[in-house]
């Protein structure tokens, strides 16, 4: 089994740093997803934003062992029916999209992960559903990751958000440890699994959080570039995340939005 790793101190504060330029970043491209924007721009975009904070970007030429080619953007762009790992290419924003923004970044040899959903222009009530269940169920999952709970009360706390809305998970997916890496073990699952309950929470943890809700089933498949994973039905999707730090205050957000 592996056991998190407990932060001190001065490395927490490089993880809140590293926390700090992923929400400028998230900020900045939500701002920019407007009708008629490409993909490859809001990278672009985020490329630049986390270099001129002093960061470099988590995903860049990011290649795990199951990909078949190294991750080509600073962001996974994700819109509509795809779930995660969208690559950033020529496509365009059109009105009333959905668009998953997930960012990565390195301060300091620390990482911060963090995700947003956003409507790019007209907000369909359909989709504001779904944002709002899948934003509420890592409200959960967050506030449950408390020392001496285990990573089963996190999933718990997220599952029942979702199926209290009605929305199905994303499958073999989940959150992760983060740190000197940015997907450390263990897995944090979003459903409650047999091993989740093995792994209990002590200050100074660092894990992140991240559900990802389908409007539809929950059945995925894989796109030929062999990273974008869509519903199978085409439906819609949500994706949020942030990395949080287990203390004795309860749960810090390392990734929360800065100022108004």
């Amino acid at each position: 089994m592996h056991t998190l790793a407990v932060r001190t101190p001065t490395e927490l504060d490089a993880m809140r740093a590293a926390g700090r330029v992923v929400a400028q970043t998230l900020r900045a491209v939500h701002a920019a997803a407007v009708p008629g924007v490409r993909l490859r721009e809001l990278d672009e975009l985020a490329q630049t934003a986390i270099r001129e904070a002093g960061a470099l970007p988590s995903f860049l030429g990011y290649r795990p062992a199951w990909a078949p080619t190294p991750f080509n953007g600073a962001l996974c762009l994700s819109p509509n029916e795809v779930v995660v790992h969208g690559r950033p290419n020529g496509r365009r924003l059109r009105d009333g999209d959905l668009l998953s923004i997930d960012c990565g970044a390195i301060a300091d040899g620390w990482h911060g992960d963090a995700a947003v959903t956003v409507h790019v222009g007209e907000v369909l009530e359909d989709d504001a559903r779904l944002l709002e269940a899948t934003e509420l169920a890592l409200a959960a999952g967050v506030a449950a990751a408390v020392p001496g709970a285990t990573l089963l009360d996190v999933a718990t706390a997220v599952d029942e958000v979702a199926r209290a809305h009605g929305y199905a998970h994303l499958p073999d997916h989940g959150g992760h440890g983060i740190g000197r890496a940015m997907h450390e073990p263990p897995f944090v699952p979003n459903e409650p699994t047999s091993d989740a309950g093995r792994h209990r929470l002590r200050v100074g943890n660092t894990i992140a959080i991240e559900p990802m809700l389908h409007a539809g089933t929950s059945r995925y498949r894989t796109k030929r570039d062999g990273w974008s994973i869509v519903t199978a039905d085409g439906k819609r999707s949500a994706h949020f995340e942030h990395t949080v730090a287990v203390t004795d205050a309860g749960p810090e957000i390392l990734t929360a939005p800065q100022g108004p």
